[in-house]
This record gives C-alpha cells, sequence and structure tokens, in this order.
C-alpha cells in the first residue's frame, strides 16, 4: 500500500509538471497585446488596441503603416492560418504532409495561382502594390524576429518559418493576391457542375439529365444541345480506370481534411450567403438598416478576423477609416463599413469558368485541335512547364504543366476529371475569368476602405473582378442600392452549351466573345424600400444576359422578403430575429410525402407523431427536422443513387443535395426514378432505413431525438480537426437548428460518413449596421479572434452565435482591453 501511495503521488506531481510545462508553453505562444515592440520598418510608432469587444484597431500616422501593422497583428493572431494558407496556394503542401496531398499540390501549381497573381499585381496601381508590400514586411517582420514560442501547429509539425521570414519569403505580395484568388476559387467556381453533369450523362440521356439537374423556377434549360449524344459520339469517356500517380497512404486522417476541401472547389451548390438592407421608410430611425451573414465553410480559426483601420493621408497615399471583416492574409477590410457607409456581400455564382475538351493530335500528343474552316484542320502546342515538389519522408516529384488557348489541363492532374474523361483523346482545359491579368481586386477592396457615400462605393467597385458579389450598400445621407459587381464573359449567340458542360475546345462558337459591361450588371435602386439577396437569380425574367443557370433555390431570399414586408419600420430587433429564422419552406414541401409513406416500422408512427403541430421550424431541440432530414437523405441514396449507379452517385452527393430533383420527382410520382411501385414505395422503405439509422444513432425513444445532437456547427480546424486525440482541442462545436433552406442556415455534407447532418457551412459572421447612429452597429461570428487553441479568446464568440447574439461594431469603443504601441 505505501508503495502504491508513492506511485500515486509521483504520478500526480508528473501530472502537475506537465500541466505547469503546457501552461508555460500557452502562455509563451499567445501575442502580446500590451507594452512596447519594435517593428522595423514602420515609419512612425503605430497604436494597437483592442476593445471590450475584441476588435483590434490600428491607429497610424501613415497608410503603409496601418498596413504593415495588420500584417504583423494577423501573424501574431492567425500564423497557422498564415501557414495553412500559403501553403496551400503554393502548393507547398506536401513538404509538411508527405505525398497525402501532392494532388492538391499539382491542382493549386497546375491552375497557377502565384503565376496569376503575380501579373495581375502588375497592373495595379502604385498605392495597391505598396499595400501589399506593406502587409507582407509586417508579416515577415513578426516571424523573423519573434522570441516566444510559436502556436501549438508549428510545434507539432515542426515547422519554423524564421529563415524564410528573415530574407523577406515568407509572405510577398502575390501571397496576398493569390489569396484574394483563392477565395474566387471557393466561391466563384463552377467547373464541378460540368463535370457533374459530364459524369451523369454516361449513364443519363439529355432529358433525363434536366430532371436531375432542373433549370431555375421558371427557367428552360441553359444548353439546348443534346449533350448526351454530342459526348457518345465524340468518345469523351474513360473506358479504362485512370492510374494515380499519388494515391495517398491507407489511413492518413492527417490530411484528410485539406482534401476533402480541395475536392468541393469548382461546385458553387451550398455556397450562399444573405444580405438586405431597408431606407428611412421602412426603419424605425428614419435612416436604412443593413445586415450580412456570409455563408461559407465553418472553421476554427474563422476565416475572418475584425479590425479597424485608420490613418491620414499622407503624400501621394490616400488614408483609411474602416472597420469590419478583414481576411488573415490580405491588408484591407473586405466586409463592413467607415463613418459614414456600410456595405454587405453574397455569392452571385455567375458561369465564369467553362471546361473544354481539347482534342489530343492522334499523330503528336503534344499538340491540340484549333478551329479551323470546315473540313479543314489545325493544331498547336500545348505550353508546358516542369513544376518540381519538395514531399516529406519522399524524393522530390515533377509534373509537367500543359496548358491551352483556353487555360491550364486540368485532366493532367490525377482526380475526378481524369478518372472521367479519356485522356488518350481529349486534354480537359479550364478557363477562369479570375485568372487573367487584369483582375483588379486588390485595387477594388483598397478603394472600398475610403468610401464614404454609396457613390463613391459604386464607383470603387468598378474594379471588382472576381467572384462576383451582390453588394447591397446605404449610407448616412439615406441612399441604399444593390449591385452586382464582378466579370462575366459574354457568350455567342450560337453557344448551344452555354458553360453547362464541358465544351468542344476547337468550335470557335464556344469562346468567350467578351465581358459584360459594368453598367450592365445587374442592378436596384432600392425604389421598394428594401433590397434583399440570398443566391436566388438576382434578375427579371426578361433580363437579356445570360448569368448562369446555377441559382440556389430561392427558399431563402423569399423567407427574407415576407419578414421585410411584414414589419413596417424595423429595428436591431427585427433585424436580429430575420438572422436566426430557422423556418424552411423546403421542408414543409416535402413533408406531406414522408407522412404519406407506407411503412409497418415499429417506430413509424411515433415518428410521423412529431410532425403534427411541425410548421416548418428546424429547432436544434425538436425531433421532426432530424426525422424529415434522414428520410430525404434516405430517399436521395435510394432513387438517385439507384439510377446512377453507387459509385457514381457517392463522387456526387455530399457536395449537392439534389433536392430540386427530389422535389419534381416526388410531385410527378416518377416511376423512371422511383421504380414500378412508384415513389409512395420508394418513401416508406427510404423512412425505415432512417428511423433504423436514427435509432442506433440517438436511441429508440423517438419524443427524445434532437436535431441539434446530429446536426452540431463543426468549425473544422486543419489538419487536426482528422486526429481524434486532438480534435476536440482543436475544433469547436456546438448544437444548432437550421437546415441548408432557412435563413439561418446549417448546410451539411451527406458524404461525410462520420457525421453526415454536421452544419459545416453557415453563417461565417452576422453584422448589422445602424446607419442612423453607426456606433450602434454589431457583429458576431462562430469562434474568436485569436487563432491559438490555447487562448482563451479562440472560441468565445460560439456561445454568443448560436444564440444569435451580438458584439458592438464601434469606432470609438468606451474601453480598451489591451493596448500595444510598435515601434520602428
Amino acid at each position: 500500500m505505501r508503495w502504491v501511495k508513492r506511485s500515486a503521488q509521483g504520478l500526480a506531481a508528473l501530472l502537475m509538471l506537465v500541466l505547469v510545462a503546457l501552461a508555460y508553453l500557452a502562455l509563451r505562444s499567445l501575442p502580446v497585446m500590451d507594452g512596447e515592440l519594435a517593428l522595423p520598418g514602420l515609419r512612425s510608432p503605430v497604436q494597437v488596441q483592442r476593445d471590450d469587444a475584441d476588435i483590434t484597431h490600428i491607429h497610424a500616422k501613415d497608410p503603409r503603416d496601418a498596413w504593415m501593422a495588420l500584417g504583423y497583428v494577423h501573424a501574431q493572431e492567425r500564423g497557422w492560418q498564415l501557414e495553412m494558407n500559403r501553403r496551400l496556394m503554393r502548393g507547398q503542401l506536401s513538404e509538411v504532409f508527405g505525398k497525402s496531398t501532392l494532388e492538391t499540390d499539382l491542382l493549386m501549381r497546375t491552375l497557377g495561382i502565384r503565376q496569376a497573381a503575380r501579373a495581375q499585381i502588375a497592373g495595379l496601381d502604385e498605392p495597391s502594390r505598396q499595400a501589399l508590400q506593406a502587409y507582407s514586411d509586417g508579416v515577415n517582420a513578426f516571424f523573423a524576429h519573434r522570441t516566444g514560442t510559436l502556436p501549438p501547429e508549428f510545434q507539432i509539425l515542426r515547422i519554423d518559418p524564421r529563415e524564410e521570414a528573415a530574407a523577406g519569403r515568407y509572405w510577398e505580395p502575390e501571397d496576398s493576391a493569390g489569396w484574394s484568388l483563392m477565395m474566387a476559387l471557393d466561391l466563384g467556381g463552377n467547373w464541378g457542375n460540368e463535370l457533374a453533369r459530364l459524369s451523369a450523362l454516361q449513364v443519363l440521356d439529355t432529358k433525363a439529365l434536366w430532371e436531375l439537374f432542373p433549370p431555375y423556377p421558371g427557367e428552360t434549360p441553359a444548353a439546348s444541345a443534346d449533350l448526351a449524344t454530342l459526348y457518345r459520339q465524340l468518345g469523351v469517356f474513360r473506358t479504362t480506370p485512370a492510374v494515380s500517380l499519388t494515391a495517398p497512404p491507407t489511413g492518413d486522417r492527417l490530411a484528410q481534411g485539406i482534401r476533402e476541401w480541395v475536392d468541393t472547389l469548382g461546385h458553387v451548390d451550398s455556397k450562399g450567403s444573405n444580405n438586405w438592407v431597408v431606407d428611412g421608410a421602412h426603419s424605425a430611425s428614419g435612416k436604412p438598416l443593413l445586415a450580412n451573414d456570409p455563408h461559407l465553410g465553418l472553421s476554427a480559426p474563422a476565416i475572418w478576423y475584425f479590425a479597424r483601420l485608420q490613418a491620414p493621408d499622407v503624400a501621394g497615399l490616400r488614408g483609411m477609416d474602416v472597420i469590419g471583416a478583414t481576411l488573415p492574409g490580405t491588408p484591407f477590410v473586405v466586409l463592413g463599413r467607415t463613418p459614414d457607409v456600410a456595405w454587405g456581400f453574397t455569392n452571385t455564382g455567375p458561369d465564369v469558368q467553362d471546361l473544354y475538351l481539347e482534342q489530343i493530335d492522334p499523330k503528336d500528343p503534344k499538340r491540340y485541335r484549333l478551329p479551323a474552316p470546315a473540313g479543314q484542320e489545325a493544331w498547336a502546342t500545348f505550353t508546358e512547364r516542369v513544376e518540381t515538389f519538395k514531399v516529406k519522408g519522399g524524393p522530390d516529384v515533377t509534373h509537367t504543366v500543359r496548358s491551352t488557348r483556353h487555360g491550364p489541363v486540368l485532366s493532367d492532374v490525377p482526380g475526378r476529371t481524369q478518372e472521367l474523361v479519356d485522356t488518350g483523346r481529349y486534354a480537359v482545359a479550364l478557363r477562369w475569368t479570375a485568372l487573367d491579368a487584369d483582375n483588379r481586386n486588390v485595387q477594388a477592396t483598397a478603394a472600398s476602405n475610403r468610401a464614404r457615400s454609396v457613390a463613391e462605393l459604386l464607383e470603387a467597385f468598378r474594379d471588382f473582378h472576381s467572384p462576383m458579389q451582390n453588394a447591397v450598400m446605404a449610407d448616412r445621407s439615406g441612399r441604399i442600392a444593390y449591385k452586382a459587381v464582378g466579370r462575366v464573359p459574354v457568350r455567342a449567340a450560337g453557344n448551344d452549351i452555354r458553360g453547362i458542360a464541358p465544351s468542344p475546345g476547337w468550335d470557335v462558337r464556344y469562346d468567350w466573345t467578351g465581358w459584360l459591361p459594368y453598367d450592365d450588371t445587374p442592378q436596384d435602386d432600392g425604389r421598394r424600400g428594401w433590397i434583399a439577396t440570398a443566391n436566388q437569380r438576382i434578375h427579371a425574367a426578361d433580363y437579356p444576359h445570360f448569368l448562369t443557370q446555377d441559382w440556389a433555390a430561392p427558399y431563402r431570399h423569399q423567407r427574407i422578403e415576407s419578414l421585410l414586408a411584414a414589419t413596417p419600420r424595423h429595428d436591431m430587433a427585427s433585424f436580429r430575429a430575420i438572422h436566426a429564422d430557422q423556418h424552411s419552406e423546403a421542408t414543409l414541401l416535402l413533408v406531406p410525402y414522408l407522412l404519406k409513406a407506407p411503412s409497418t416500422h415499429a417506430l413509424a408512427d411515433a415518428a410521423k407523431a412529431q410532425f403534427k403541430g411541425f410548421a416548418g421550424d428546424m429547432s436544434a431541440n425538436a425531433a421532426a427536422p432530424l426525422i424529415f432530414s434522414a428520410w430525404v437523405d434516405e430517399f436521395t441514396r435510394g432513387v438517385i443513387g439507384g439510377r446512377l449507379g453507387k459509385e457514381k452517385f457517392e463522387k456526387l452527393y455530399g457536395k449537392r443535395l439534389f433536392r430540386s430533383a427530389v422535389e419534381g420527382i416526388l410531385a410527378r410520382d416518377d416511376k423512371a426514378w422511383c421504380g414500378a411501385q412508384g415513389c409512395a414505395a420508394a418513401s416508406g422503405a427510404a423512412l425505415d432505413r432512417a428511423l433504423d439509422k436514427i435509432a442506433a444513432q440517438q436511441g429508440r425513444e423517438v419524443p427524445g431525438w434532437r436535431w441539434g445532437v446530429a446536426h452540431p456547427a463543426l468549425s473544422v480546424h486543419r489538419p487536426f480537426s482528422n486526429v481524434g486525440a486532438l480534435a476536440p482541442m482543436f475544433e469547436v462545436r456546438r448544437e444548432t437548428g437550421g437546415d441548408p433552406f432557412t435563413v439561418n442556415v446549417g448546410q451539411y455534407h451527406l458524404d461525410k460518413a462520420d457525421a453526415p447532418y454536421a452544419n459545416r457551412h453557415a453563417a461565417s459572421m452576422r453584422a448589422i449596421y445602424d446607419l442612423a447612429d453607426p456606433e450602434n452597429s454589431r457583429f458576431i461570428y462562430q469562434t474568436g479572434q485569436s487563432g491559438n487553441p490555447l487562448s482563451g479568446r479562440y472560441r468565445d464568440m460560439a456561445d454568443g452565435w448560436v444564440a444569435v447574439e451580438y458584439r458592438p461594431l464601434r469606432m470609438a469603443p468606451g474601453a480598451w482591453r489591451s493596448s500595444l504601441t510598435l515601434h520602428p
């Protein structure tokens, strides 16, 4: 017993030592937020203060110092986020994660993000280039001169950025411009939809394709070509399995989240947001109110970092006074307000990516076919460059990147394109607006930070390029406005595919013919008294220009409009209620089919009883939302999966829900999809499977089932969310309600077997701007300002975000939480 007692005492002492060591490391890894620090390169001292809402205020005497200080603060607070961002866009993940991320690196280098960013910087005005350089200098200075411990991710993965930072190479101006391109890639991509349609056409005819991918309500399919016949005649599809050069090691979970994120690129489904604005005639204050909640993939740390930048004009360089959401990696406020004007974005989602089938010369595989007069042939040589990849634990890998007149060849990268297309006959090239050298997003965002009116914002956004955004804005004079800002290609009248699916690259009628002028993009001057966008079709049916067919279903927009119309005079409380709204009209549309589903399952009657009095509120504490979501999931798997085939279906599902297709199939009782017994039988079988699945997770007491248990908001950390022992420390989870069609959105990815209903794509932040009293504006997002999981500020907004509460967004706060002076 004496020995046991001594052993226990020894273990307790050891544990105490470990805890003390961890506390010491935690303290050493947290940023210095008070006192004084040297920041070589500054022109004058800069004050960095954090207010009670934990917003960082940067007060400088020169705009270049403000941008440099923001780079320093981003590195302080979000160092690991910057590390992951730069490795992702540079195609250097494999240096840390080994061959499991090599396909991701191949894709990034093939797209040429850094090369495109470099070309775009050359076309910027001098103040914008100075902003990028100053910001980069601030990031590099932090890493080069840091004396404490870096955040735990650097320690675990043994990454030391000091040498690169000291040489000014850790972060460079093209990295900031490149991160803007990465946002465009995440939000402005639709090449995945083209591949999805192409994939489906291996087993469907064109009529069935449009049943699976229905056009927007009231529209006809944008493509008039018989696509199934076209691809069959061209012999597009691969008939033998593709050989992956970079198959990831079995069981490698560290890089799984990265690969999953990359697999969603090129898909606009589920990528949405809300914004709305009312004028003074519809507000209690007599001045406009504006709300925004951009829906993005939830991550820990969050994608946003809230800050204020203040600096006066200096010779030849305009200053700024702006507060709001910054993107770590870039030097500006992306969404927010100045003293006199506020703005918010949602994703427009125009078709700005076209895939082209480039026919390979059978006599010379280094050549591809060009347009030529009928009866003639013309060929061009692929443009090539060689990329070398350093791979942890293995030899370097070289890869030849090819390009055509349309753009980079995606089918040379192992993955979904290569698996689908016969790459001996065709290369698949990408034409994408964001890669063009005239992309001036950096310049437009810098100008927005100086705007003092709606008119100045509209002028600033003339340079906005990619991804196209629905911008709503309001100023203190009372003006409100909407404008679709960004670049949209014009397609020829004879283009019978219109970018809906891959087009023959040698046929000139499928080439873009120009750009839609800024003055012709959709706009609204707010004559109704309010404006709302939620990724729905943003123009009238008679709008003369084609933007896309891939609009979001109009449910969220219709709900916002109905709530705006229901209140004569809006205030902060009514706007909060809209942000919090979890009514799902899309669910109510299909509930009758669930209730009519024949079932002998022991739990069926109890499950259907949960819908008594159900009015479409997708509450976290209710069972009905869970039962419905599981039923419609199983119905989709059984009906659409049954027709497409299991392997093909699983590659398409999750990135899209096929909800519009399901609505049509059930409404028609479509036996071609549901089978000879009809859709009622398919619904009953789906209900049985759904009830078995839920019971296995939450037991057999149906009234005790809760949607929130299955639907937690999951802010994932890359890479440690995929490491079981580390996940609780690094990721942020909170139970939530909502679904993909509620204003308070809760998108789930049903291909994630471990948590198919987890809320992975939601309001990445919420903001309300009061133009009667801008200091009454407010915000919230789902994690916290710090990117260090050892900090108490890492997840301190999470509970407030779930409750749809806010923090004040003030330029003149009542008190400072911390105060730091940065000296030259």
